[in-house]
């Protein structure tokens, strides 16, 4: 049964152009193919770049957070009510008005007292600062020497400047050991994002995130067997190009360096919008949906890789939606998150906290503001 699945699944006329069979993507001729089994090796990568990850945030990131006075903010404590922590975990994390009331009556607490708790008990669970910028930290030193690594195996490439000689002699191209490495890593990386990301910071748009990186490996994966390298490579490039440039302006936001981050901020805005609504499709679709037609008939593979890049183009248009909120709070006011983010909510006092009893009473400084 199994056998039969694999059979099907490896059908060459799923993959391949019609009259070429798996046998012409062995390694002859002094051609070099890439092998679906050398795939294997993403997985303990993946893990691999967990703990260089790990390292390099306690070791690098945490250091640079505090040269750049990021540190944690102190976060009020949170009085133990085991009826109000029995509706956060079991109903809402933000109760409604009417939930509030009868919360009220039944703890013998004020309707704010205990818009209060839910407050600060929804902030004792968002991510720090310091965990942000870590993050934020190590894809930034990743995309950073992807985008360099990329453009050092890519520029002297006649393909990289005339899309139309990508498709010479598909799919008999030999795989050059620079692009062998920058798929490897690449999808090594993105398989370590998603391993990781239930544990990272959670953001508003975290099945967004989820479809992004299984699109991602996918179509990596299949350009990857079916030799189609030359186009997955433009698309990491491109898509690594932005990446950076969103990453640098997150850590001057956390380090509330302002006019740093909106100005890299807008930056970052051009070149997504550029590179991800203007040369992904303009270019790189254009490429694998037009040129492929003057060399061979279409075929399942074909469909299926435009497919997949239609997908990525798709969340390219939502998180540019997101984008475009941003530049608008930007020039009608200030940059002053991601809105991806779950942010930390303030506290509405400046001169009051409460004593264990949830009572309010007066202090002689002003509390942290979350």
């Amino acid at each position: 049964m199994i056998e039969t699945i694999s059979e099907w699944f490896w059908w060459d006329r799923l993959w391949l152009p019609y009259n070429l069979t798996w046998t012409d993507l062995e390694d002859k001729e002094g051609r070099v193919y890439a092998k679906a089994s050398h795939l294997y090796i993403t997985v303990p990568l993946a893990v691999a770049f967990l703990v260089v990850r790990y390292l390099f945030e306690r070791l690098i990131a945490t250091p640079c957070a505090a040269l750049l006075g990021v540190r944690e903010r102190t976060r009020l404590k949170v009085a133990h009510n085991s009826v109000l922590e029995l509706h956060f975990i079991s109903h809402s994390r933000n109760p409604r008005q009417a939930d509030i009331d009868g919360l009220s009556k039944k703890c013998s607490l004020t309707p704010r007292q205990v818009e209060r708790w839910f407050r600060r008990r929804r902030n004792r669970d968002r991510p720090g600062v310091l965990k942000k910028f870590r993050e934020a930290s190590w894809r930034l030193a990743f995309y950073f020497c992807a985008s360099v690594g990329g453009l050092l195996a890519l520029y002297d490439k006649e393909w990289f400047y005339d899309t139309r000689q990508m498709w010479i002699g598909y799919p008999k191209q030999s795989m050059l050991e620079s692009q062998y490495w920058y798929y490897i890593l690449e999808m090594g990386f993105y398989w370590s994002l998603l391993l990781s990301i239930t544990f990272d910071v959670k953001r508003k748009d975290f099945k967004e995130q989820i479809i992004h990186h299984l699109a991602t490996l996918i179509l990596l994966s299949f350009s990857w067997c079916a030799n189609y390298i030359r186009v997955g490579t433009l698309v990491m490039l491109v898509h690594d190009a932005s990446d950076v440039l969103l990453e640098s302006a997150k850590l001057f936001n956390y380090a509330k360096w302002e006019k740093t981050c909106n100005s890299l901020f807008v930056v970052f805005a051009i070149v997504f919008l550029v590179t991800r609504l203007i040369i992904f499709p303009f270019w790189i679709i254009h490429c694998t949906w037009v040129y492929p037609l003057d060399h061979y008939p279409p075929f399942f593979g074909y469909y299926f890789f435009n497919i997949m890049l239609v997908v990525l183009l798709l969340l390219h248009i939502f998180w540019a939606y997101l984008i475009l909120r941003m530049v608008k709070k930007f020039l009608f006011g200030s940059l002053t998150k991601d809105e991806r983010s779950d942010n930390e909510e303030d506290e509405e006092e400046s001169s009051l906290t409460e004593d264990n009893d949830g009572h309010p009473k007066a202090t002689n400084g002003s509390v942290n503001h979350h």
